[in-house]
């Protein structure tokens, strides 16, 4: 059983990894499409990169709870903590290298990703495995899953004006790259 789960949490790294690389183009692909800029990077900024894990991993959560057969009674609580991991680890390894190196490096940006996503996986599966958390605590993890995605929502339509939301190519922030 542990081999199959863990087997699924690497499928979704190599998922969530795909996707997530694919939206960092959809919204040229779809000609700057408001709709797809809800789920997809819209700017150059952190933030609208954060989407790039954590929508997919979103959809990799429902999927997954498709595939698992058996009850396990920390999914939800271990997905959702991966989930939010993973934009963590993003911006501490991306502005902790940047802070040292003095600039970002593509190859680095995309090393932070895959990190980051993979460590979110693994700790998903570990948690998987603890002893059963309380029923509320999944309850509790939906509800700020909810508010996760929500927030990347409305911070792409209008985000505040701090480091994290700014584009740092146009200056602008947020779908319309206002300054």
């Amino acid at each position: 059983m542990k081999l199959k789960i863990l087997k699924l949490e690497l499928i979704g790294a190599l998922f969530i990894i795909i996707f997530g690389s694919l939206l960092h183009f959809t919204f040229d692909w779809f000609k700057n499409f408001w709709l797809v800029g809800i789920f997809s990077a819209v700017n150059e900024s952190v933030w609208e990169h954060l989407k790039l894990a954590v929508i997919p991993a979103v959809v990799w959560l429902l999927i997954e709870k498709r595939f698992i057969k058996i009850d396990l009674p920390n999914f939800t609580f271990a997905k959702v903590k991966s989930i939010f991991l993973m934009p963590i680890l993003i911006i501490v390894i991306f502005y902790s290298y940047t802070a040292i190196l003095g600039k970002n490096y593509l190859l680095f940006d995309i090393l932070t990703f895959v990190v980051a996503v993979l460590i979110g996986q693994v700790v998903s599966f570990w948690i998987m495995f603890w002893p059963p958390v309380k029923r509320i605590y999944n309850s509790i993890a939906v509800v700020v899953l909810i508010l996760l995605v929500l927030s990347f929502v409305v911070f792409t339509f209008y985000p505040p004006r701090v480091f994290l939301f700014q584009d740092p190519i146009s200056l602008g922030y947020g779908i319309n790259l206002v300054k």
